[in-house]
């Protein structure tokens, strides 16, 4: 008897797990990866006492030279996430005796004002013409070597060496001049209060608007239209019409305009408050906080080397690269991201500790949560395995999952996990004397334990161990999975459908009996979550051991207790509880738990894939898409790609792809600001934290895990981490190749 249950179960497991399978084609559309622009940015910082950082250029060799208050600056070392600095630039020795006020490009040469001349080390050096203006300020050139420079109030035309015409304005100072880039007869004056033009074949200087509070400026060449930016927005003058083309523009991430330059086509704006760019459509691309800029406040914007886009701040340069990338080659810097540093005795684990987003001053920190990280990692690396059949990734399943297997092994309660475990050392700053409940000692000299064990790393734990069991063909691993599933699931079901603890009481948060979960109000989220959970971790226990205890607990929870009911209940009745409930559920119903999200999905793996009938199946498929409906308006990449699961075509395929996309290379927890913003329409508090009408792109957010708001505007470390992209891309990339909604990338 026990030799045929014995074969039955083999017969299961060998042929039961691979019954869900990898999906065949899809029958709606999905991403072709193809090359797309990745933006990201090499920073060089300055911080000379009393020394002010004026303006940028990048020369025809890709030279990028800036003018400060005391002279030329050029740049030293930097590469990305590795920020280089701004120093003295001395390559021309003799340049430290010139007083130099302002530089240009004039055919993409680097060409200086003094207080006597305009000249340059170009050709030869014999561009030298004295202005003949006592203070010069400004100037402008065209590329037909021709030059007007001022003092604030005169103005000279300099032309085949010599100054050929003077003038002057009236009322303010001008604060900036520019050439027209095509037409070589026009320049063009900015002054607070107006912009003058300035014709070389009639020597003419007229005055072509009034206004008020004008800051910077530029020539729109595609337009023919100058873009001028005031202290409050920015508008367009139409320059053949001689009329502003449009209403000024304020709806902008800020409006106090410093700097206008077009690069390309495209509107570059610098702020007090970072950077923007409208681009073609008015799409705008925000570049504030360290993630992009050394500081905020710009004051110059230049083309760079390479398609850049140089963004000169009062606490250095800020460099915007644009990389052709495919989604499948952002994946592989990921992945080289987290195999260099984010892996902590086969953990996924967040570099700690770091000062001002410097990497080599990080360690690798514990988390209360490294169970559920490494979960969605490992999940991530056997999609991966399953869709390319990579050695490397196999490889890195093996060891995350040995890690996952030491959170059992490592603590004396059977079946029960740690969360997770660190070595004992000199300066360790676990106490276990004042932390008596997370800390525990290993029966050995050199390491702890992590108690009190949650809810959200047992849904984690079981969701990677299914994935793994299911999709992996390696024998070893799929049945070390499985045993995994029967370990943790057996704890759970002989303890009466709670977490024990090493003090043989449950803990806080992992308690799934109907005692606990019926005791909440219908609409407090907790009841629905956990009645989702655990018949997700039942059935999937049941699909891969095939042992009937998982299956009678399962019905049992759904025939006479009202599982079922309360995990189908819709998302829209899910909110605070009523008057009168208790204190509990009161505190765990004030606002949306984001976190719950994480552990809903994660379970849905499990229960939608290993349903016992196709009538439940139905069923769960549609409280997935009830509660993918409630989630889209954050854009969430793995949401949107985890629905697909229930074979649906309506998943927000388009915004799965711009999450991804979007998403920054760099991880490091930059503190970002947004609440400042005139761009954002902002909507009235609410239950589930919404806090505008639209989501931001995520390198505008702070970097966040998915059991966080994306509609949180403001946040950050300052630099003090940086998260790893195994959890958070990796995994919603993987596992949308593993479905299909991702191709594999074209080859050209």
């Amino acid at each position: 008897m026990n030799m045929t249950r014995n074969i039955r179960l083999l017969l299961l497991i060998a042929f039961g797990t691979y019954a869900c399978g990898k999906p065949g084609p899809r029958q709606g559309t999905a991403y072709s990866d193809t090359v797309f622009m990745q933006d990201y940015s090499v920073k060089y910082l300055f911080s000379e006492e009393g020394v002010q950082l004026q303006r940028v250029h990048a020369d025809r060799d890709g030279k990028v030279q800036m003018l400060a208050s005391d002279g030329l600056k050029h740049l030293r070392d930097g590469r990305f996430l590795y920020p280089g600095s701004v120093v003295t630039d001395n390559t021309y020795r003799f340049m430290s005796a010139k007083a130099i006020v302002d530089m240009v490009l004039c055919k993409d040469e680097f060409v200086y004002l003094d207080k006597q001349a305009v000249f340059s080390n170009a050709w030869s050096g014999r561009l030298f013409v004295e202005h003949q203006l006592e203070e010069p300020t400004v100037f402008a050139a065209n590329d037909a070597q021709e030059f007007l420079a001022t003092d604030g109030r005169a103005v000279h035309f300099i032309q085949d060496g010599v100054v050929a015409w003077k003038g002057q304005v009236s009322g303010s100072d001008v604060v900036d001049m520019v050439a027209h880039p095509k037409d070589h007869s026009l320049f063009f004056l900015l002054v607070e209060d107006g912009v003058y033009r300035f014709t070389t074949p009639t020597r003419s200087l007229e005055k072509i608007y009034d206004g008020a509070n004008l800051t910077a400026f530029d020539v729109d060449d595609y337009r023919n239209e100058l873009v001028v930016g005031t202290s409050d927005g920015y508008f367009r003058y139409d320059l053949e019409r001689g009329e502003v083309a449009a209403d000024i523009q304020r709806i902008l991430p800020w409006t106090d305009i410093t700097v206008v330059k077009l690069i390309d086509g495209n509107s570059w704006f610098g702020t007090s408050k970072g950077a923007f760019v409208v681009r073609e459509g008015d799409d705008i691309a925000y570049y504030a906080s360290k993630r992009w800029l050394p500081s905020d406040h710009v004051v110059d914007i230049a083309a760079g080397p390479d398609a850049s886009v140089l963004l000169l701040t009062d606490g250095g340069l800020g460099v915007i690269h644009f990389k052709e990338m495919t989604l499948h080659e952002k994946a592989m810097y990921y992945e080289q991201q987290v195999r260099e540093r984010h892996i902590r005795n086969g953990f996924n684990a967040t570099l700690v500790g770091m000062q001002e987003g410097d990497l080599s001053t990080g360690y690798l920190g514990d988390s209360d949560n490294d169970g559920l990280w490494t979960s969605l990692y490992l999940a991530a690396e056997a999609f991966r395995y399953a869709t390319t059949g990579e050695q490397e990734a196999l490889d890195y399943c093996v060891e995350s999952l040995d890690a996952m297997s030491r959170l059992y092994d490592i603590n004396p309660v059977p079946g029960f996990p740690a969360r997770s475990f660190e070595r004992r050392g000199t300066g360790d700053t676990r106490d276990i004397l004042s932390d008596p409940e997370r800390w525990q000692l290993v029966d050995h000299p050199d390491w702890y334990w992590k108690a009190t064990t949650s809810s959200d790393e047992a849904i984690g734990h079981i969701f990677a161990f299914g994935v793994i069991a299911e999709l992996v063909d390696h024998e070893e691993t799929r049945q070390k999975a499985i045993r995994l599933i029967d370990t943790l699931m057996g704890h759970i079901v002989q303890h009466d459908l709670y977490l024990v603890d090493y003090d043989g009481q449950p803990t806080t948060w992992g308690r799934w009996n109907p005692e606990y979960v019926n005791a909440f109000p219908t609409n407090v989220g907790d009841r629905k979550l956990n009645s989702s959970n655990i018949i997700g971790m039942l059935q999937t226990a049941y699909h891969f051991t095939g042992k009937p205890i998982y299956r009678e607990t399962a019905f049992d929870l759904m025939d006479n207790h009202g599982y079922l009911e309360n995990l189908l209940r819709p998302m829209a009745e899910i909110g605070t509880a009523p008057d009168g409930a208790d204190d509990w559920s009161q505190m765990l119903s004030s606002a949306w738990n984001h976190s719950d999200d994480e552990m809903y999905f994660a379970g849905y793996w499990g229960l939608y894939r290993y349903a016992f009938n196709d009538t439940l199946k139905s069923k769960y498929g549609e409280a997935i898409r009830d509660h993918w409906e409630a989630e889209r308006p954050e854009k969430e990449g793995a949401w949107n790609i985890f629905t697909a699961i229930t074979g649906t075509d309506s998943i927000d395929l388009k915004e799965a792809v711009w999450y991804l996309k979007e998403y920054p290379l760099d991880l490091i927890q930059w503190t970002v600001t947004n609440s400042h913003r005139k761009d954002i329409e902002h909507v009235a508090p609410n239950f589930r934290g919404q806090t505008t009408a639209e989501v931001l792109p995520p390198d505008e957010l702070k970097i966040s895990r998915h059991n966080a708001n994306r509609f949180t505007l403001d946040g950050g470390t300052h630099g003090a981490a940086e998260n790893s992209a195994g959890d958070i891309w990796l995994f919603p990339y993987w596992m949308g190749r593993y479905l299909g909604v991702i191709e594999a990338p074209i080859k050209e």
